[in-house]
């Protein structure tokens, strides 16, 4: 799921036309290959992590080296064009009501992409108040990835979630 699926936003309204010609780029093999060989540098991938997470001591060599080895695997430009440029996927205001098995949302407060003002934000702000199925909990500290920029804070959230929520 991409922002573009979210187009009643002002925001996106504004910058369709770059996302449009963004993934026209994308789509021509050879300035694609260039990014994609760009960003996979590994102090160009450091620092794209060290701008979402939060806690920057999660961004560690470890990290680093699980994103790299997938992006030198074959097959992975192609990956990396289709994630950027293909659908956006289900649009979550469209999704959400369908699902009627509870759903923990756990949004870290400083989440660069997807942040909690933006429109897919106040969407899922709101739901709980509209889903009695939907609790949402928002990390202070956090950034986009919470499972690894605060495993701690994310399994003292989740694990009672889980035990009240389906009697373990």
């Amino acid at each position: 799921m991409n922002n573009k699926a979210i187009v009643d936003d002002w925001r996106i309204k504004l910058l369709l036309p770059l996302l449009w010609f963004i993934d026209f780029l994308l789509k021509q093999r050879p300035i694609a290959s260039a990014i994609f060989e760009r960003v996979k540098q590994r102090e160009t991938l450091r620092n794209i992590l060290l701008s979402i997470y939060a806690n920057k001591e999660s961004v560690d060599e470890t990290l680093v080296e699980i994103i790299l080895e997938p992006a030198n695997e074959e097959g992975a430009l192609d990956a990396f064009v289709s994630i950027v440029t293909g659908p956006p996927g289900p649009n979550p205001v469209q999704l959400m009501p369908s699902i009627s098995i509870p759903v923990l949302v756990l949004w870290g407060d400083q989440d660069p992409f997807t942040p909690l003002d933006g429109p897919v934000g106040k969407y899922f702000s709101s739901l709980p108040s509209k889903l009695s199925n939907v609790k949402l909990i928002v990390l202070e500290g956090v950034g986009h990835c919470p499972h690894d920029d605060r495993p701690e804070l994310v399994h003292e959230k989740m694990l009672p979630w889980l035990a009240e929520t389906f009697n373990f």
